[in-house]
C-alpha cells in the first residue's frame, strides 16, 4: 500500500526557522548587554508565537493512502475515509487556495502552503468519490496558483533582525 507524503514547502520552513534563531540571538544579546527590561520583554513576548509557528508548520503532514487521508499536526492526528466524504470544496482569496473536505460530522481545511500542491490534490481527486468533488476544485486542481508573498514577508523578517542584531551588536563592541 503506497502512501505519499505532503509537508509545508522548505521555501516557507528555512526563512521561519531563520527568524526564530535570529530572535533568540537578538533576545540573548538583549539579556547579555543589559539593555531594558521593556525591550527584552516584547522580544520574548513576540519569540513564543514564531516559535510556536514553525514547529506547528515544519510538524504538518498530509498522508495520502490508498483508503483515507491523514492530516498530521503538532500534538494531534486526524483521518478522513475517502468513502465518508460528503463534498470537496474549494475558495480562492487572490493566491491563497483553501481546499475543504467534508464528512457528516467533521470537516478539514488544507491549503496551497505545502509543497507540490497541485500534485497533492490531484492524487486526492483521483481517490475520492467524483459526485463530492465541486467544479470549483476541479478547476483548481488542473491550475493551482502559487502564493510566494508569505516566503517574501518571511525573507523580509530575516533580514530586518539580521540588521538589528547587526546595529545592536555593533554599537556593543
Amino acid at each position: 500500500m503506497e502512501t505519499n507524503i505532503f509537508t509545508i514547502r522548505k521555501s516557507f520552513l528555512i526563512p521561519l526557522g531563520l527568524v526564530v534563531l535570529l530572535t533568540l540571538v537578538l533576545l540573548i544579546s538583549c539579556i547579555f548587554l543589559q539593555l531594558p527590561l521593556a525591550k527584552t520583554l516584547i522580544l520574548g513576548a513576540f519569540i513564543l508565537p514564531a516559535i510556536i509557528l514553525f514547529a506547528e508548520s515544519s510538524r504538518r503532514r498530509i498522508r495520502i493512502g490508498e483508503t483515507s487521508i491523514q492530516f498530521d499536526k503538532l500534538f494531534r492526528s486526524k483521518q478522513l475515509n475517502y468513502q465518508q466524504l460528503t463534498s470537496i470544496d474549494t475558495v480562492l482569496v487572490r493566491k491563497r487556495a483553501f481546499v475543504s473536505l467534508s464528512t457528516e460530522e467533521d470537516f478539514v481545511m488544507l491549503s496551497n502552503s505545502y509543497d507540490h500542491f497541485g500534485s497533492l490534490l490531484k492524487q486526492l481527486l483521483a481517490k475520492v468519490p467524483e459526485s463530492i468533488i465541486s467544479e470549483e476544485t476541479r478547476q483548481l486542481a488542473s491550475n493551482p496558483p502559487e502564493k510566494s508573498s508569505d516566503i517574501f514577508s518571511v525573507w523580509v523578517a530575516v533580514a530586518v533582525l539580521a540588521l538589528i542584531i547587526y546595529v545592536q551588536l555593533r554599537g556593543a563592541f
